[in-house]
């Protein structure tokens, strides 16, 4: 069996075909986080008609209630705050006829001590709420990320050195990462016959105005305000960033790979990888942000670089403006600009990890960087995220 090949299921996009009222299902999803920036593609994805493993009926839980550019998406919403046990136990675990679970939220403390406690709790919350009493369960895939070799956002600095490979050790420095897969491996092994997989993206290129992880929406937010001050599009980060090799993961391809993990037999009780399978660098993606937003002006220019921490600040009212002016969806700036994420991943190279395990399991699936960057950025514009 071909797993999406060259990613054939994100590029398509195909309309879900109308369902029969007597639907059956092969598979029922949760997907804890469906608002992030890979949830929304597991969302979108899971109920195409050729999804592998399928059909798939799909609950999706967010803290919030349902924003407008969810809403097409043809699952069963549910708000509920993970992080409250009662809150948690009430809502998922009448959940009986789930299948898998795809785990991809995540919420940040003031330190990394606090980040272990608090998602910690989450994941332990929702796996105590699910595994019990979903009879059939089979799968859960918990989704990681490269900070696994790098270690804290406070603190990255590259202790592996790239590219990483799954099988490196974990680094002495705490990192909720960690903590996660202890707690996933702890609960799981209390039930027979369910499997996992651990996902190890990039920096995700995807769509997410609520995501804290969110690269390409926070850079269209900080290009946009660039464009609407007459401003140069000045690179915020540093020289080694600029001119240095990195890659990132496209959030279909994401998606796609957790599906294949939750659905592949090969796959089973591994970790993965996951990246776009191409490198790109910085400058090069920048000269496509400044075309995207018709910025003339743009570049790396020495001693300018202050990050956009301090950049943007007290940019709200501009941004209010801005809202105003071309009808925007979302008022608060703080929300879809996520300056201290876009600060790390722009101040440090070479975070490049190989995806040769996931291909010699099978996952063959890549994107195109670039083509994945304007695609997203497209899809900011669409939904009235930026101008």
């Amino acid at each position: 069996m071909s797993w999406w090949g060259a990613g054939a299921i994100g590029a398509a996009k195909k309309k879900l075909e109308d369902d029969e009222p007597s639907q059956s299902f092969e598979s029922v999803a949760l997907i804890i986080g469906v608002t992030g920036i890979v949830g929304n593609s597991l969302a979108e994805i899971l109920p195409l008609s050729d999804t592998p493993g399928g059909p798939w009926k799909v609950y999706g839980v967010a803290r919030r209630p349902r924003p407008s550019w969810n809403a097409d998406h043809p699952i069963e919403y549910i708000q509920c705050d993970v992080s409250d046990a009662e809150d948690c136990k009430s809502k998922l675990s009448v959940l009986s006829d789930v299948t898998h679970v795809f785990y991809v939220t995540w919420t940040k403390g003031a330190s990394e001590k606090e980040n272990c406690e608090a998602n910690g709790n989450m994941l332990k919350n929702v796996l105590r709420s699910v595994v019990p009493y979903a009879v059939n369960l089979r799968h859960v895939c918990l989704q990681t990320g490269t900070k696994h070799y790098v270690g804290p956002f406070d603190n990255v600095s590259g202790t592996h050195e790239p590219p990483f490979t799954e099988d490196m050790p974990r680094l002495e420095a705490p990192n909720f990462y960690y903590t996660l897969e202890d707690i996933l491996m702890e609960e799981i092994k209390k039930v027979e016959d369910v499997s996992w997989s651990v996902h190890r993206p990039n920096t995700i290129f995807g769509f997410s105005p609520y995501s804290l992880m969110n690269i390409v929406g926070t850079l269209c937010v900080y290009a946009a305000i660039c464009k609407h001050e007459g401003s140069p599009l000045v690179f915020p980060g540093s020289k080694k960033a600029w001119e240095g090799f990195t890659t990132a993961s496209d959030a279909d391809l994401v998606a796609e790979q957790q599906i294949w993990a939750a659905v592949d037999s090969y796959a089973k009780n591994e970790a993965f990888n996951c990246n776009n399978a191409d490198i790109f660098k910085w400058k090069h993606l920048w000269k496509i942000l400044a075309e995207q937003f018709d910025i003339k002006e743009y570049g790396f220019v020495e001693g300018k670089n202050l990050g956009l921490v301090k950049m943007m600040k007290g940019k709200e009212k501009v941004w209010e403006e801005m809202v105003k002016e071309n009808q925007l969806q979302e008022e608060k700036l703080e929300e879809v600009g996520v300056w201290w994420f876009a600060d790390v991943i722009l101040g440090v190279e070479g975070m490049i990890d190989s995806m040769n395990k996931s291909k010699e399991h099978g996952f063959l699936g890549f994107r195109n960087s670039n083509n994945s960057f304007i695609s997203w950025i497209d899809k900011y514009k669409a939904f009235k995220i930026v101008p």
